[in-house]
C-alpha cells in the first residue's frame, strides 16, 4: 500500500505539475500505459502518422500492404509535414491502434478515396460516418451502430489489415533497430526513472499492471510483450508488473474497457488506484472512475500537456524523479531505496 498525499505540497515544482489536487488517497493498485509511458522502443507517430496520410490520399488499393511496399513506405517517414495526420497522432495518443486505422479509412470513405464494394453509404450513414471521424479523434472509439452494413462489414476486414501493415513499417523504420540497442543497453530506451519507480511501488505493496494500445498476444514473446522484456520489466504473478493487457489482432480494445474489466476481474476499488500515462484514453478513462492519474509527459509536449490539463489529470511529471514524486507520494523514498536505485 503506497499513500498519495499531496496536501503539503506547492502546485508546481520543475518536473512536477500538480494539476488538479486530489487531497490524501490510499493506493493499491497501479495500472500504466506503455509507450511513452515508461517504454522509449516505439518512435511510432511519425510512421503511423505516414501510414494513415497514405490511406486518407490513396485509399485501400489492391495489394497495399504489400511486403514491397513496407521499405518504399518506411523511406518517407518524416520526410515532410503532415498536418492533418500528425496532429491526429498527438491527440489520439493512448486510444487502441485499431480505432486509429479505423479513423484513417472513415477519412479515406469520407474524402471519395475509398469505396466499399457494392455499396454507396445513403446521407444519413455519409453524416454518420464524419460523425464518428470527430469521435475517434476526441477519444470515442464505439460507434453508436448506426453505421452502414456494409461499412462494419468493410472496417472490420481492412482494420486489423491496415494495423498489421503499419506495424510492418514500424518494424523497418526504427523498431527493431530500437529494440536491438534496448537488448544491448535497456537504459536509454526507458523513460528515467521508470524501472525504479515501478519497483518502489511494487516493494510498497502496489501491484502494478501494463495496457497498452498495441496488440498483446498472450501466446506469443514478439511485440510488445518482447520489447518490455528488453527493457527488463519483471512481468508474472507477484513479480514487478503482474501482467500486460491490450487489443487482440482482430478485436480492438479501448483502454477505458481494459480498465473497467480490470476493475471487475480484480476486484479493484476506483478510489485505490493509480493510473498513469501519456495518452488521451487511459487519462480520461482514469479520471472519469475517479482514480488517481499521473500523466508522464515530456516538458516540450506542450499540446499534449494541454490535453492531459482539460482531461483532468491529477498530475503531470516529465519524468521519475523520487525528490518530485515524493511530494505526493511522501513514502516513495524510502521504498526506491529498498528497491536498489
Amino acid at each position: 500500500m503506497l499513500i498519495v498525499d499531496d496536501t503539503r505540497a506547492g502546485a508546481e515544482t520543475d518536473g512536477l505539475e500538480i494539476v488538479n489536487p486530489i487531497g490524501r488517497r490510499r493506493i493499491t493498485w497501479a495500472i500504466h500505459d506503455i509507450d511513452g509511458t515508461h517504454s522509449l522502443i516505439r518512435d511510432w507517430q511519425p510512421v503511423m502518422s505516414r501510414v494513415l496520410y497514405e490511406v486518407i490520399v490513396g485509399g485501400l488499393p489492391p495489394g497495399y500492404d504489400d511486403q514491397s511496399r513496407v521499405e518504399k513506405l518506411s523511406q518517407r517517414v518524416g520526410s515532410e509535414e503532415l498536418p492533418e495526420t500528425d496532429r491526429f497522432c498527438v491527440e489520439s495518443a493512448g486510444l487502441s491502434a485499431l480505432s486509429q486505422m479505423e479513423w484513417a479509412i472513415r477519412r479515406g470513405i469520407e474524402t471519395g478515396t475509398i469505396e466499399i464494394p457494392g455499396r454507396k453509404l445513403a446521407p444519413g450513414e455519409r453524416a454518420a460516418n464524419a460523425a464518428m471521424i470527430a469521435g475517434i479523434w476526441k477519444g470515442c472509439e464505439r460507434s453508436r451502430g448506426d453505421d452502414a452494413p456494409g461499412l462494419t462489414v468493410f472496417l472490420t476486414e481492412h482494420a486489423p489489415r491496415l494495423f498489421l501493415f503499419y506495424e510492418k513499417v514500424l518494424n523497418c523504420t526504427s523498431r527493431d533497430r530500437n529494440l536491438a540497442s534496448a537488448r544491448r543497453v535497456p537504459e536509454p530506451w526507458r523513460v528515467r526513472g521508470s524501472l525504479a519507480f515501478l519497483s518502489a511501488l511494487h516493494v510498497a505493496g502496489v501491484k502494478n499492471i501494463f495496457v497498452t494500445g498495441a496488440v498483446v498476444d498472450d501466446h506469443a514473446t514478439t511485440g510488445i510483450r518482447e520489447e518490455v522484456m528488453a527493457l527488463g520489466y519483471d512481468i508474472g504473478p507477484e513479480r514487478t508488473v503482474e501482467e500486460i493487457r491490450g487489443s487482440q489482432w482482430d478485436r480492438k480494445m479501448p483502454k477505458a474497457e481494459v480498465l473497467s474489466s480490470l476493475c471487475l476481474e480484480r476486484e479493484l476499488d476506483p478510489e485505490e488506484l493509480l493510473i498513469v500515462g501519456d495518452g488521451r484514453a487511459e487519462i480520461q478513462a482514469g479520471t472519469a472512475m475517479g482514480a488517481v492519474t499521473v500523466s508522464r509527459l515530456p516538458g516540450d509536449a506542450e499540446r499534449a500537456r494541454q490535453i492531459h490539463r482539460t482531461l483532468g489529470t491529477n498530475y503531470i511529471i516529465s519524468e521519475y524523479r523520487s525528490e518530485e514524486l515524493a511530494l505526493i507520494m511522501p513514502g516513495i523514498t524510502r521504498h526506491w531505496s529498498a528497491a536498489g536505485e
